[in-house]
């Protein structure tokens, strides 16, 4: 089993006043070489936007966009005229391809909304754009990893164009449970949203980020009470996208 740490205060650091954002991946005006991305997995924007304020229109393309609020409300408008508010316990997806424009923008002008904007490698350029939001938190399963994203409609969860899975974990304190890989040649990276746990012998405090790969799986425990993402994605990029 390989694996990377990225401890919470090595991420990049952006701060816009309205806008305060920690980049796990090389970002905007971040840039670091050895941090371009975990296989197609390459974004994960921690952002934090004051009340009122947002990110006005604008555009992608053959990009898989994950958003997944932490507290407040995200207003989201784009040019395939959806408009929503998603907030803690929903998860939106967004598959720019031929392209699309839209808008995040907090909801709410006197308190903030916090959030994960995750951008996938899309293993189909070229599709037409589509847009999904679901609640999440009815099925919830404490002490279990909870399927929240795929590359199936028909399974739990959102779905993308890319063998990816998304799973969360709300784990009591002590709580230990084995992730299997989902496909031969996916990585897992492991997000800790907050709480403590432990992989191996790497200890993880919130917003510490751990790679995992060459291995079909992994026994992951919760040191204190804890919630966890984990994402599921193919290392080979050339082979699982469209990219030279």
């Amino acid at each position: 089993m390989k694996t990377v740490f990225h401890a919470a205060d090595s991420r990049g650091n952006a701060e816009h006043g309205w806008l305060k954002s920690r980049h796990t991946f090389s970002f905007a005006e971040y840039y670091n070489p050895q941090r371009m991305g975990f296989g197609v997995l390459r974004v994960i924007n921690d952002d934090f936007v004051q009340g009122g304020m947002g990110f006005g229109r604008h555009p992608h393309r053959d990009m898989e966009i994950i958003s997944i609020p932490l507290s407040g409300d995200l207003a989201h408008k784009d040019s395939m005229g959806n408009g929503s508010i998603i907030k803690n316990g929903d998860i939106q997806v967004m598959s720019a391809g031929t392209g699309v424009t839209h808008s995040e923008m907090n909801a709410n002008p006197d308190q903030p909304v916090k959030f994960l904007q995750i951008w996938v490698l899309t293993r189909i350029d070229g599709v037409e754009p589509r847009y999904q939001q679901i609640t999440i938190a009815d099925q919830a399963k404490p002490n279990d990893f909870q399927q929240i994203l795929s590359p199936n409609a028909d399974d739990d969860g959102v779905w993308i164009h890319q063998d990816a899975w998304f799973s969360l974990a709300n784990f009591d304190k002590d709580t230990s449970r084995r992730y299997d890989i989902k496909k031969p040649g996916n990585g897992v990276y492991v997000f800790v949203i907050k709480g403590e746990a432990k992989i191996g012998d790497q200890q993880l405090s919130e917003r510490d980020g751990l790679g995992v790969w060459d291995t079909d799986g992994f026994e992951l425990t919760a040191t204190s009470d804890a919630q966890i993402l984990l994402m599921d994605v193919p290392m080979d990029i050339a082979a699982n996208t469209n990219q030279p």
